[in-house]
């Protein structure tokens, strides 16, 4: 199975985060396919780690199937907490393309999801975080 996993790099997929419009409190997630074709199966893992006041923190896995993209498509993946920025926030995407199999880890590293670092998050023309 591992075999059937194309290892070329991955470009045009980003995983960004941004401030939620109804509670400062609480973020979005979403999956960006800033390609000129569609995915199929797309799956999301996600999970969070490292040291919270001296105590090492993993958080539980969750996954996401999140099916088939279009071309120049975004979907939210979930809302995250402002508590775990501290942490490693990890997000696993695995996908098809025609019959080949791709993967892609984004970290967004702790106390990286700040407003220093916002952009202009492509599709929903809103501030947040965004890694390629």
């Amino acid at each position: 199975m591992l075999k059937d996993i194309n290892r070329e790099e991955i470009e045009d997929i980003a995983i960004a985060v941004v401030p939620s419009e109804e509670d400062n409190s609480v973020w979005e997630v979403y999956m960006i396919n800033l390609k000129e074709e569609g995915l199929e199966n797309v799956i999301v893992a996600s999970k969070g780690y490292g040291i919270y006041k001296g105590e090492e923190v993993k958080t539980s896995v969750l996954r996401h199937y999140l099916g088939s993209f279009e071309p120049l498509d975004i979907r939210m993946i979930e809302p995250i907490q402002k508590e775990v920025f501290g942490l490693n926030n990890e997000y696993w995407v695995s996908f098809y393309i025609g019959q080949n199999i791709f993967d892609k880890k984004f970290i967004f590293l702790p106390e990286s999801i700040t407003e220093e670092n916002f952009i202009r998050i492509p599709f929903i023309d809103r501030q947040g975080v965004m890694i390629r």
